[in-house]
This record gives structure tokens, C-alpha cells and sequence, in this order.
């Protein structure tokens, strides 16, 4: 008994066919789960001095430096984690640092000259903490 190569194909395409829709379909249907820590929400609602010093030392604690932050706020959610962004100043250097919090409290940061291009979203500040990043008032 000779099999016909297009018999084949035409089987084997009908049968890698046969799973994916229910598999995509799936997927579009699964809820979003969203998993948040006390430590993100906290960050919201501290001042900026006190943000100032929770970042820099999220900073510190990656491996960077970080003299003086004088601009910060959060970002974004990206995925389940918070986006916050600090502007360092180091006497005449400079240095914007993405700062993601996730749900079990810890902190991955980023140099924000690395951002573009990574499907991440822009250091761009959309809500500013009240208050001075230089006084504790």
C-alpha cells in the first residue's frame, strides 16, 4: 500500500489545526488576575521626600548610585507591577532610574536610557507625590 504525500500534508495540516483554537480561545477567556502588596500601595501615598528616599534606596539596594533624587512619581502598572520613576543628580551628572515594584515587595530597576525599544513604558511621570524631595515639611 503506497501513501500519497499529499494525503499526508493534508492530514497532518488538519491535525496541528485541531488545537489551536481552543487553546486561543482560552486564553481570550481567562480573567485577569491582579496581585497587589501593601508595600505598592504605600508608595502612593507617601510624601516626596519620603518617596525620594524609598527610591534611592531601591537604587542602592540594585547595585547603583544615587546621590540626591530630585524629581520622582509613579509611571504606570506594567503587568502586576508598579512603575516608578527617579531623577538622580550626582553634582553635575544626572540619571533617570525606572523603579518597578512588585507584589511581594521587592523592586527591579532600570536605567531609563534603556527603556525605548524594550516594550516597557516611558519614564514619563504621570502623578508627582506632594510636598519637597529636599525637605522633610
Amino acid at each position: 500500500m503506497r501513501i500519497r504525500p499529499s494525503a499526508v500534508l493534508a492530514l497532518a495540516s488538519l491535525l496541528t489545526g485541531c488545537n489551536e483554537q481552543p487553546q486561543q480561545q482560552a486564553a481570550t477567556n481567562q480573567p485577569t488576575i491582579r496581585v497587589r502588596a501593601d508595600e505598592q500601595e504605600q508608595l502612593h501615598k507617601l510624601t516626596a521626600f519620603n518617596l525620594a528616599i524609598g527610591l534611592k534606596r531601591a537604587i542602592y539596594d540594585a547595585g547603583y548610585h544615587c546621590k540626591m533624587v530630585t524629581d520622582a512619581g509613579f509611571v504606570g502598572t506594567y503587568k502586576n507591577l508598579d512603575m516608578w520613576t527617579a531623577h538622580c543628580v550626582d553634582g553635575k551628572l544626572t540619571r533617570d532610574w525606572a523603579i518597578f515594584a512588585g507584589p511581594d515587595g521587592s523592586a527591579q530597576v532600570r536605567d531609563c536610557k534603556d527603556i525605548p525599544g524594550t516594550g516597557l513604558p516611558d519614564c514619563a511621570i504621570k502623578e508627582r507625590p506632594k510636598g519637597s524631595f529636599t525637605s522633610p515639611k
